[in-house]
């Protein structure tokens, strides 16, 4: 099983001068360290006015930024927000791709659809076709990050002519593709669609067995690739403080953890929210009494606790664990310090186990991957005939003079390469 740390970049009320500037550079530094610790992902999301849940609204600069700190830890989008309103997808394939190239390789692509009405009504996306949305930008974003050239695309909700989308990623045919999943219906549509679950549910490892195993029966039995390859993976979401005296790692993390769940109810199930007015510290700290208590069930303790808790992941079938380890009022330096201890004292075992169970995965999952993309109805390429010659503008403009102005913009020097016509031939000039 595999580990990785997770940034919603969450800043509670009160917010002082250079805490936003803070709270990234610390992320910044606890990337680098969980890199040099071998910890596996950092994954990072993109949300839009989610006030102190979620400061993260470029996730495609934080990442950059970290691949320029780090040799070898891989870097998740969790999740680029897909419908086109949010993103054009010939926008998503190029930031992808080029941070693919900075990172040398290291990029997994991670999508989904949005169900925050802040976010959704801010950007004109109707909630009610947004699943549509997300399927139709995902499969084409993937064909324009392996085809040469894109052949152009009228859909229900964009469209593009042919253009050959540049650059190319490093990983062929393109980076891992994954899926945000909040429930049981999402897990099977990314074991359909050959994607990576990244399960933003959280479940008791009984039930994740049960999800785990109800996805790789789907993947054996009916998979048809959205992009050009399958990544047959599941990634569950957990709670990270890490301390020898059980209490004290409550203390440092309970809160945060639980801000965490607070702050989601807020703005996407129970909040009601005025934009730049609502404190939303202030009312958890009102319902603080009545939250449940969080625990070694939701990774907060000892370094034996938390190996107890995450064995139970791994006899699940879970191929990766993601700790919430920046949540809520946590400390830089007790983030550090959980990281530094889970490293040296837990992870080992699991790394050592992750590498006979990977390989021995991949060879039961070979036949099944192969018949999956057999199954997949691939985006036709042009011939070399049918792609459609574009025309400068200077070209065009000159091809609607007359003979004469022609003659006179000829006899003027337009023939050397520097000189361009830039006025408008309907004008008369």
């Amino acid at each position: 099983m595999k580990f990785g740390i997770f940034y919603e970049h969450q800043l509670p009320r009160p917010w002082g001068e250079g805490d936003e500037e803070r709270l990234f550079h610390e992320a910044l530094e606890q990337v680098e360290l969980a890199d040099r610790l071998g910890i596996d992902y950092a994954w990072e999301v993109e949300h839009h006015f989610l006030e102190e849940y979620s400061h993260s609204s470029a996730p495609e600069v934080f990442l950059a930024a970290c691949s320029q700190r780090t040799q070898r830890i891989r870097l998740g989008h969790g999740i680029v927000l897909m419908p086109p309103r949010y993103n054009a997808p010939v926008r998503v394939a190029e930031r992808v791709a080029t941070l693919d190239l900075v990172s040398r390789g290291r990029v997994d692509f991670g999508t989904g659809e949005s169900s925050s009405l802040a976010e959704l009504a801010g950007f004109g996306v109707d909630a009610a076709g947004k699943r549509e949305m997300w399927q139709e930008a995902v499969e084409q974003t993937c064909n324009m990050m392996v085809m040469d050239p894109y052949p152009g695309y009228e859909g229900r909700h964009f469209s593009m002519p042919c253009r050959n989308v540049v650059p190319k990623p490093v990983q062929k045919p393109h980076p891992p593709l994954w899926v945000a999943c909040s429930n049981r219906e999402t897990i099977h549509l990314a074991a359909r669609l050959g994607m990576g679950a990244l399960t933003f549910a959280f479940v008791d490892p009984a039930e994740a067995s049960k999800w785990v195993s109800e996805y790789y029966e789907i993947v054996e039995r009916e998979c048809v690739p959205i992009g050009h390859s399958v990544n047959a993976n599941i990634a569950m979401v957990t709670g990270f403080s890490c301390h020898p005296d059980p209490e004290e790692a409550r203390r440092r993390g309970e809160d945060g953890f639980r801000f965490f769940g607070f702050g989601l109810g807020h703005h996407y199930i129970f909040g009601v929210h005025k934009p730049g007015r609502t404190n939303i510290w202030e009312n958890f700290e009102r319902a603080r009494p009545m939250l449940p208590p969080a625990g070694q069930d939701s990774g907060i303790g000892t370094p034996d606790q938390l190996r107890e808790h995450l064995r139970s992941f791994e006899e699940a079938g879970v191929d990766q664990v993601i700790f919430i380890q920046q949540g809520g009022r946590n400390r830089h330096e007790h983030i550090c310090e959980s990281l530094e201890l889970f490293a040296h004292e837990v992870m080992p075992e699991f790394a050592a186990r992750e590498r006979e169970a990977g390989a021995a995965k991949a060879r039961r999952l070979a036949p099944a991957i192969e018949r999956a993309l057999a199954r997949k109805r691939f985006m036709p390429a042009l011939a070399d005939e049918e792609i459609p010659e574009l025309r400068a503008l200077g070209r065009q403009i000159i091809s609607q003079l007359s003979d004469e102005q022609r003659e006179d913009y000829e006899q003027g020097g337009a023939k050397t390469s520097l000189a361009v016509p830039l006025a408008d031939p309907s004008a008369g000039d």
